[in-house]
This record gives C-alpha cells, sequence and structure tokens, in this order.
C-alpha cells in the first residue's frame, strides 16, 4: 500500500507529493543527499525548496573544506544515493557535465584529470 500525502511546502506554501511514490517504496527525496535531520527544518519542503535547501547547506559546507580537510570529508561517509542531481553533483555547461565539487567529495579521492572544482 502506497502511502503518499498531500503536503503543503513549509517554505513556498506548493502543494507536493510526499511519501511513498515509487515500486522501490521510497521517496522522492530519498534521492537527494541524506543531509538534513527532520527536526532541523521543520516539516517537508516542497521538491524545488528542497533542493535548493540542499544547494544551500553543501555550498555552506564546501566553504569549510581545504585540499587537507577533503581526505576526511562527510560527504564520502555518507550513505551513497543512485541518481545524480542537477544543481548539487552538476551542472551542463555547453552541452558537457561539469561535476562539481561535493561530487568529488563523495567519491572520496582525486582522479588527476585536473577537474574544475576538484577540492583535492
Amino acid at each position: 500500500m502506497n502511502a503518499v500525502k498531500t503536503k503543503k511546502c513549509s517554505s513556498c506554501d506548493t502543494s507536493f507529493s510526499c511519501g511513498d511514490i515509487s515500486i522501490e517504496n521510497k521517496c522522492w527525496c530519498n534521492d537527494f543527499p541524506p543531509i538534513f535531520s527532520l527536526s532541523e527544518d521543520g516539516d517537508c519542503l516542497c521538491p524545488a525548496c528542497f533542493k535548493e535547501a540542499c544547494e544551500d547547506k553543501i555550498d555552506a559546507y564546501l566553504e569549510t573544506i581545504t585540499p587537507e580537510k577533503a581526505t576526511q570529508n562527510k560527504a564520502q561517509s555518507l550513505p551513497k544515493t543512485e541518481k545524480l542531481i542537477e544543481g548539487i553533483d552538476y551542472y551542463i555547461e555547453n552541452g558537457n557535465y561539469v561535476f562539481k565539487s561535493w561530487f568529488h567529495l563523495k567519491r572520496g579521492s582525486c582522479c588527476g584529470n585536473g577537474c574544475r572544482h576538484c577540492p583535492y
């Protein structure tokens, strides 16, 4: 039985579906990095506001990362998500994927290709 709820975003008041909405028995928000606790930000956010909140929290974390701290970072110890998320893991520039620092931190090491956003 699906446990889908219609909720209002606590940030923008938009209605959205929250809960088990897929065959895999998980909510859409499970594709995002698990970087929030339930009590931290109040009630659920809509997909757009949730993505923006994730980007803001990741950007704040990235400001604390130096090459010395990159090898022992929180991102690589988080459970791996199946999907890459545009704006969080990468952006598209002239039709090419450009991986962001968060993506590199999750991987856990430098690939040696001189990536633009390499934190190592």
